[in-house]
């Protein structure tokens, strides 16, 4: 069954259809999802930290280096570099929320599950895995793959810069970790340049647009507000983390202003890391999807 916090917002929502959510998402890995997975390379990460901290972070290698061996296992070829602020915290197995995405062809997959080093390895013990729809996902091509200094250099800040604010406010992409006593997810949100506004050092705020109806972000932060945000510099391999707690807007009047907006969530910063040269992949642009909404 869909979890409570799941049914909460979809009722809000106005979703009418019963065990709508994670109640329909299998464990096992179908066939054509351990292909898909063999070709990536890259995959999104979220895990809460020993605090509760919420972070989101990125893992990238050759096709190969995540390789499903089992219907319900997942071996990863790496795993975070000692800045990031997932490093270390798979020694014991811990929940993590996996996103698999193909920017080029605008596939992704969802997996959640849970984790533990094994050596250089990430081990993944699959609970939920499930295709997502290609909207609002822009297209990329690897246009290169650099040296990755291991982990590049890292900053550390409770709150954003003014370099980080326009990053962020020029961003078509970012990935959320969200997380509960159900387990964490990771997730793609995404629209045109501006469709994330900065609103001060410690405040973002972004609609939140017509998807699948299973609200399992949604769902996790009306139980838990800790969230997780990655910001990818496509160009550069620079990654900037955000964790911190998200409250969802319900309010139909903010959300008319805003071309395509179901709702507004706010997002308060805690800290902030940004690690230079955290990817080795470098990506060129190529389009904007065709379902993004006008930024006002």
């Amino acid at each position: 069954m869909n979890h409570e916090g799941e049914r909460a917002v979809q009722r809000r929502a106005g979703v009418a259809a019963k065990n709508w959510g994670s109640a329909r998402v299998n464990a096992t890995i179908p066939p054509v999802a351990m292909d898909f997975l063999r070709q990536q390379r890259m995959l999104m990460i979220g895990a809460a930290d020993d605090t509760g901290a919420v972070w989101a972070s990125l893992l990238a290698g050759a096709p190969g280096f995540a390789e499903p061996v089992t219907e319900r296992s997942i071996v990863i070829s790496s795993r975070p570099t000692p800045q990031d602020p997932l490093a270390g915290l798979f020694e014991t197995g811990r929940d993590l929320g996996m996103l698999a995405i193909e920017p080029q062809s605008r596939r992704r997959m969802r997996v959640n599950g849970r984790a533990v080093r094994d050596g250089d390895r990430l081990v993944v013990h699959t609970e939920q895995v499930y295709a997502n729809c290609p909207k609002y996902i822009q297209t990329r091509d690897v246009l290169a793959d650099a040296p990755a200094s291991p982990g590049g250099q890292a900053r550390t800040a409770p709150e954003l810069n003014d370099r980080q604010r326009r990053w962020i406010a020029d961003a078509d992409t970012f990935f959320v970790a969200s997380h509960s006593r159900h387990g964490t997810d990771t997730s793609h949100r995404g629209g045109n340049p501006g469709f994330v506004t900065v609103t001060g050092p410690r405040g973002l705020t972004w609609p939140d647009y017509v998807g699948n109806s299973m609200y399992m972000t949604l769902g996790n932060l009306e139980l838990d507000p800790r969230c997780g945000l990655l910001f990818l510099d496509w160009e550069r391999g620079h990654t900037l983390h955000l964790t911190g707690r998200a409250r969802t807007d319900w309010d139909p009047d903010r959300a008319a202003r805003i071309p395509g907006a179901r709702r507004v969530v706010d997002f308060e910063v805690d800290r902030v890391v940004q690690v230079d040269q955290a990817s080795p992949l470098r990506w060129t642009f190529g389009g904007y999807s065709r379902f993004n909404p006008p930024v006002s």
